[in-house]
Parts: C-alpha cells; structure tokens; sequence
C-alpha cells in the first residue's frame, strides 16, 4: 500500500490528480445521502478507517460535517490525504497514521465509523485474514461509541457474510441500494454497503 500511495502522491504533486476512489463516487454520494436522509448532526465525530487520500473526508467536509478524522496504516497515503485537504482548504479534517488492528488509546469516542474497502483488504491479507477480521471488529467496538453507526462499503462479502463477520455486538439497520447486474438469468450486485448501530 505505500508503495501504491506513494505514486499517487507523485501523481498529485505532478499533476493534482487525487487518485483512486474506491468504490467511485456513487459510494460516497451514498454514505452522505444516508447521514443527510437521518439527518445525522453536522457535529458528530466521524472516523474514515483506511482514508486512503482522503477525498471521502473532503466531501463529508463540503457537506457540513465538521468532526472529522481520517485513518490509516499507510504514511504516504496520510501524506496524499493531508495535500489533498490543503489543496481544497479544510483545515478542520484530522488526519494520523493509524494501525486499525491495533489503535492507540486515544482513537475512541466516535459516533460514526465509514470504511470504503478497508476490511476487503483486511480480509485478503495472506497472514491469518480471520484473526486480523476479528482484531478489525474488536477495535471497531472500542472506537465507536455505543448507538453509533457504522457505514461499510464491500465487493468481496455479501450481506448474509457481513451481518455475519459483525455479529458481535451490532445489529444491522439498513442495506443501501448499489447497481445490480445480471448473469446467467440471476440478479447479483457487485458491492455490498450496510449500515449497521453498535449494541
């Protein structure tokens, strides 16, 4: 991954490109269609777990949200991030280098959590994928504040596996529309994105 940042920030240096948005922009059109649609405070604390370049945090910022904190393991990616919020002037968004599977004492105390492919990546991790998903959903318990929700994003779980992998301590609210395709006569989609409350 920082190998991957790190050509995205020179890519951004050179040319002001952000770089990729996962899931593109529909995904996040959608995250802030459903904090506006249950009209979420603009004051609430929000953690982006793996930010990535950060584009997800500025668009939340654009939208009136102002307690916002972006996360990753990456330092190029939190350097990409933090050009990225001073070329669009948002000073407010905070930004660290972060371990998610092993977050540091003050990473607490949010309402919202959003991850966008950041537990897809997790998950592919060739060194024991299940014990780092059960370290993801242990330290997604002890960041995010109790009745708070948690926003995700996936193309490599369905809904039946995600409502399995947090079963511990969240209940599933909602699932949010993404295109369908068809093959073979059967309707499938190629993301998942749930909403889901912490117990």
């Amino acid at each position: 991954w920082d190998a991957a940042y790190e050509r995205e920030l020179q890519t951004f240096q050179d040319i002001g490109d952000t770089g990729e948005i996962w899931f593109g922009e529909e995904s996040m059109v959608r995250i802030i269609r459903w904090l506006e649609k249950h009209k979420v405070p603009l004051d609430s604390s929000v953690l982006d777990i793996g930010t990535g370049n950060g584009v997800l945090l500025v668009e939340l910022a654009k939208s009136g949200y102002m307690n916002l904190t972006g996360i990753d393991y990456s330092p190029s990616a939190i350097q990409l991030s933090e050009k990225v919020r001073e070329k669009e002037g948002m000073s407010n968004i905070k930004l660290k280098v972060e371990d998610f599977l092993a977050p540091s004492a003050e990473l607490s105390g949010f309402d919202i959590c959003i991850d966008k492919g950041t537990f897809d990546a997790i998950s592919l991790d060739p060194s024991d994928a299940a014990g780092k998903r059960q370290l993801y959903v242990a330290s997604l318990g002890r960041v995010l504040n109790p009745e708070g929700f948690f926003l995700i994003t996936s193309c490599n779980w369905t809904k039946e596996e995600l409502l399995n992998e947090f079963r511990e301590g969240f209940e599933i609210l909602e699932e949010l529309p993404t295109p369908k395709f068809c093959f073979g006569g059967r309707i499938g989609n190629s993301v998942t994105a749930l909403v889901f409350q912490r117990k």
